[in-house]
């Protein structure tokens, strides 16, 4: 028997994360490894998993996320959308909470691309008078 999930998608640089929440106890898998064993670095914890926190809810759920691109940081933040967006999806009391925290909110900066004559984005040769 296939379980009731949430299905949601958060996006942060070329990071893409997509989650399915489950309610219930149960591990939760990022790209088939265990949560711990997939984020390394204990301040990406924090950050992946500030909604289900601040919602209340971190040991009632669990969740199953398949991410790519980027690198650990903006993928814990693509994590971190995803989830608020399936918690907001989930109930409206959630949804107001998170909004109040700035986590239904995506961070839309990009690399800005070289441009022609210069060396980087922005960063230009070095001038000479002469």
């Amino acid at each position: 028997m296939a379980q009731k999930y949430i299905y949601a998608v958060g996006r942060k640089k070329t990071a893409s994360a997509q989650v399915k929440l489950y309610e219930g106890k149960w591990e939760s898998f990022i790209n088939g490894r265990k949560f711990d064993e997939y984020i390394l670095r204990s301040d990406l914890f924090d950050v992946a998993l500030k909604p289900l926190k601040i919602c209340k809810v971190l040991d009632g759920t669990y969740y199953e996320v398949e991410v790519s691109g980027s690198w650990e940081s903006s993928q814990a933040s693509a994590m971190s959308l995803a989830l608020a967006r399936a918690l907001a999806s989930q109930d409206e009391g959630h949804r107001k909470v998170l909004k109040a925290s700035w986590l239904l909110t995506r961070d839309a900066r990009k690399v800005e691309r070289k441009k022609p004559g210069l060396k980087k984005a922005r960063k230009s040769p070095s001038w000479s008078k002469r």
